[in-house]
């Protein structure tokens, strides 16, 4: 079981459309894992920390987006540190790579660039090849949980050549496959009469 957690006030605004969670889904539902909730969330410590708690307790897998970038206001990292009661390390490889993607880009590397190479001593770092801020991965009892970017190039990079395939190794899923049937001038009520004989004898298998 898979639950989705998008961070940001723009997206609860609607200064920004939540095109992530739908592409996540997608991909996992064709990787063979069973989406079950999306959740979008303010960037406030305690609403993370909630939906987290409650996320971590339902599902094996959570996954997040969001709340990753050099300004202030992007406190998810503080936040998963508080809660898996670790603390932040400078990671000299995220550091490079930072350094390395910004070349050309910025004449220097200023201190919130800098701060971008603190990652929780508790995770495993994935490497981010198209932006700053680096890919958390916590094994968290017998869950994981990873936090990623919401810049969406960003996240289809990693989930594509990372994150699902770590899944998939780990987790072994089926194959999930949906078929849709187009119905034409039939009323929704009719058919679902017409559909309850054949929807209790699937239940019953």
């Amino acid at each position: 079981m898979v639950e989705i957690i998008t961070i940001g006030d723009e997206l609860l605004i609607g200064q920004v459309t939540d095109t992530n969670s739908a592409w996540m889904g997608r991909a996992l539902n064709n990787a063979g894992f069973d989406v079950q909730r999306i959740t979008s969330v303010s960037d406030k410590k305690e609403e993370i920390q909630e939906v987290l708690e409650k996320a971590s307790q339902r599902a094996k897998i959570v996954l997040m987006t969001g709340g990753l970038g050099p300004t202030r206001d992007d406190i998810t990292k503080k936040t998963l540190c508080e809660f898996f009661e670790t603390h932040l390390v400078f990671n000299e490889e995220v550091f490079n790579d930072i350094q390395t993607f910004l070349k050309g880009r910025v004449k220097n590397i200023n201190e919130l660039n800098r701060e971008q190479a603190l990652v929780p001593e508790k995770c495993q770092v994935i490497r981010n090849s198209m932006g700053t801020a680096p890919i958390m991965w916590f094994d968290y009892n017998d869950s994981v949980v990873v936090s990623m970017p919401g810049v969406p190039s960003e996240m289809k990079q990693v989930m594509t050549n990372s994150i699902i395939p770590r899944l998939k190794q780990k987790y072994l899923p089926g194959i999930i496959i949906h078929k849709t049937i187009l119905v034409h001038n039939i009323p929704e009520a009719v058919l679902a009469e017409m559909l309850t004989e054949w929807r209790m004898a699937c239940h019953q298998r």
